[in-house]
């Protein structure tokens, strides 16, 4: 039976958040007391001094990371994920419970862990690999193909306090994912760089992980999670929710998911529209009529709104336009064809169906809407009213299949392809081509 790589037991930090304790563990600790103490005495006089109080950022978290897994890492925002890869780093001390972790780490928690401002790029080259117990000999043959990645040779002996940022977050990737350790720890750190740097940092973290390294992997990208990643953890509240193949942890992150807007109601009061009618709610479903907010690229998913008729006697119209993150538009549909007689006064719920391995992963906006086409007018149109995510992953049902590269476009249709085997005399099965 192999060892596992990690083996995280009863893990729990705390911290205490209000009034800070006294004095301080250094001279800048005692120093910043000393500067604070007045206002504290003041607080105290005015009764507005706050209570001392204890925060379990992780509690009580046991998992074991096998060699060779690819694990991520999700949850919402205050789930505990940052502090549970800073403990695991060795930055930061737990509270109570035991970490066992065979080989070497790197961690990649934020722009230039351990560089010195003052040394120059090559010198934090090897002093980071240093740290990371690596030999001379090692860095020095991994030295080219670091500055390679990195994009930084004719800044190379400047001191990196003089880098901009995309500089030192560079190389400190390149440092990191280029010195070869058995595990690698990687936080939402990437959202720093252009796309294109971002592209080159998740290829990069694909070959460690294909070369059979142990990677943890944070991010709030659901993509990029389910491209990397075989195995999955999911916290909340600093507890681990659950643990197990990634597409199944992503699943339960999707159902229990409530960070976006997938649905909204608005009241007789507030609700957007006209004379003729108004907006009542909106919300993106499944096929079983769950309200979802991330949605599996190769299942369809449904727009549906429900408007109220105030008065008699229009053709209308309901319309969705579906934009992607940067506020393009992907398509527009309109509900016209089934929608061809006048409506009677009354509540009408409109549902339009987008189907699987249609769209392209990434967050998507929908604005609702609402028209008469002859003459046209326009009783409402409610911009990014609901949003929701595609997800993809390696899956032969996917447009993806097997290619785990990027994969742009606004859109992503499984469309039909034909193969057919040409001789060299330009013949196809047996007969001529024309």
């Amino acid at each position: 039976m192999t060892h596992p790589a990690i083996r995280v037991s009863n893990l729990s930090k705390r911290y205490q958040i209000g009034v800070a304790r006294n004095g301080g563990t250094n001279f800048r600790e005692a120093l910043v007391e000393l500067v604070k103490s007045p206002f504290r005495r003041f607080q105290s006089l005015s009764g507005r001094g706050s209570a001392q109080e204890d925060f379990w950022a992780l509690k009580d978290v046991s998992f074991e990371v096998q060699q060779g897994d690819v694990v991520g890492i999700i949850g919402h925002n205050g789930a505990g994920k940052s502090t549970l890869l800073k403990v695991l780093a060795q930055i930061v001390e737990p509270t109570t419970g035991r970490i066992e972790i065979s080989g070497r780490v790197a961690s990649l928690l934020e722009v230039g862990t351990g560089f010195h401002p003052d040394l120059t790029g090559r010198e934090n080259i090897y002093l980071n690999g240093a740290i990371l117990g690596m030999k001379r000999t090692e860095i020095r043959a991994k030295f080219d193909q670091i500055v390679d990645f990195a994009e930084v040779e004719k800044f190379l002996d400047t001191p990196v306090k003089r880098y901009s940022s995309g500089m030192y977050m560079r190389l400190a990737f390149a440092v990191a994912a280029h010195l070869d350790p058995e595990i690698l720890i990687v936080d939402e750190v990437l959202a720093v760089g252009d796309a294109s740097f971002q592209k080159k940092c998740m290829g990069r973290i694909g070959e460690v992980a294909q070369g059979g390294r142990t990677v943890l992997f944070v991010s709030h990208s659901l993509q990029s999670v389910t491209r990397l990643c075989t195995r999955g953890i999911l916290m909340a509240e600093g507890k681990v929710v659950a643990c197990g193949g990634i597409d199944e942890i992503v699943r339960v992150y999707m159902s229990s998911n409530e960070h976006g807007p997938s649905q909204q109601e608005w009241s007789e009061a507030k609700a957007p529209g006209s004379p003729v009618a108004r907006l009542r709610s909106a919300r993106v479903r499944d096929a079983a009529g769950n309200t979802v907010q991330n949605v599996d690229i190769r299942r369809p998913v449904a727009i549906e709104m429900e408007y109220e008729v105030l008065t008699p006697g229009h053709v209308l119209a309901p319309n969705v336009h579906v934009f992607n993150s940067d506020g393009v538009c992907v398509f527009i549909a309109l509900g016209w064809e089934n929608n061809s007689q006048p409506q009677a006064v009354g509540r009408i719920r409109s549902t339009v169906w987008i189907p699987g391995n249609q769209l392209a992963e990434g967050t998507l906006s929908v604005a609702v809407a609402l028209s008469t086409l002859d003459p046209v007018v326009v009783h409402y149109y409610v911009p990014s009213a609901v949003a929701f995510e595609v997800v993809d992953s390696f899956t032969g049902d996917s447009a993806r299949g097997p290619y785990g590269g990027s994969f742009g476009g606004m859109v992503r249709p499984m469309l039909k392809w034909d193969h057919e085997p040409i001789s060299h005399e330009g013949r196809i099965a047996g007969r001529l081509v024309a």
